[in-house]
């Protein structure tokens, strides 16, 4: 059986899966979610992951794994993706727990509204773009001085973090004050070779 990844190509949670998937040249089968159709809220679907959420993968021997910051690491370990020295790891582990409470709440958030429900700025809550903003401007300040998050090279942490980073513009965010994340965002998808 082959690793089957249940994703909404929408979600920047669901790309990043499918993003470390090819770099690692493991072989998937992507079985589209459209979460705007409620589609994961089937009973079929409920049956894999009871929190109705995508990503959800099933692992070739059939058990299921979901979240994706814990699907990421699953199918990198060993690779180069996830550092071998142990602060760096950690570091790599302290973005990403970073990403899921105070990035992908806001940046995500702002840009479903915005661009998939299609309100204005005005109709946002105030406090979400304050927050985007505020994220945006810790990964600028992260990455001074360096060319990725947590090491020399790409991690689990660019990963993780350029998904959503490199839609904030469809949320409304105006990227200019954050030039460090403009040229992080354009490394990392050369580095993963990033299309969609």
């Amino acid at each position: 059986m082959t690793l089957q990844i249940y994703g909404d190509r929408i979600s920047g949670n669901c790309l990043k899966v499918k993003w470390t998937a090819d770099y690692l040249s493991v072989p998937y089968r992507w079985i589209d979610i459209d979460v705007l159709k409620d589609e994961a809220k089937t009973p079929a679907f409920l049956a894999l992951n009871p929190a109705g959420q995508v990503p959800t993968v099933v692992l070739e021997d059939g058990r299921v794994l979901a979240q994706s910051n814990a699907i990421i690491t699953y199918l990198a370990e060993g690779s180069d993706l996830i550092p071998v020295d142990t602060y760096d790891r950690a570091k790599m582990l302290e973005w990403m727990y970073w990403e899921q409470y105070s990035h992908e709440p806001y940046i995500a958030v702002v840009r479903f509204q915005r661009h998939m429900m299609g309100k204005s700025a005005d109709q946002i809550e105030p406090r979400l773009i304050e927050r985007g903003y505020g994220a945006l401007a810790r990964m600028e300040t992260g990455l001074a001085g360096r060319a990725y998050l947590a090491s020399d090279r790409a991690t689990l942490a660019d990963v993780a973090l350029v998904a959503y980073t490199r839609l904030a513009p469809q949320g409304g965010f105006d990227m200019q004050a954050y030039p460090l994340v403009q040229a992080w965002i354009a490394r990392v998808e050369a580095d993963l070779n990033i299309t969609d």
